[in-house]
């Protein structure tokens, strides 16, 4: 355990950023898995509505630096791309 002042900071703004990042990630995936449920069943038009959401919170995570920026380019465009197989 940190034992000088600034080593403790340090250790509660980690604990700080891990929290938040989790959320961030959590959620994130949460969104894609809603945009996947939609593609399964088939319904266009809630997988439109639920790509909107998910990219947008892709686009979050990468901003943040919870993930890398090419990575949710990478994750909009497979996810864009079933989109699209979906006939839409």
């Amino acid at each position: 355990m940190a034992n000088h002042k600034s080593a403790l900071k340090r250790a509660r703004q980690a604990l700080r950023r891990n929290k938040r990042n989790k959320h961030i990630k959590s959620t994130m995936r949460t969104h894609v898995k809603g945009f996947r449920a939609a593609v399964e069943a088939g319904d266009a038009d809630a997988a439109a509505a639920q790509l909107k959401i998910a990219e947008s919170s892709i686009r979050k995570a990468a901003t943040k630096g919870v993930i890398p920026a090419r990575r949710a380019s990478r994750s909009v465009s497979r996810l864009a791309k079933q989109l699209a197989a979906l006939g839409r």
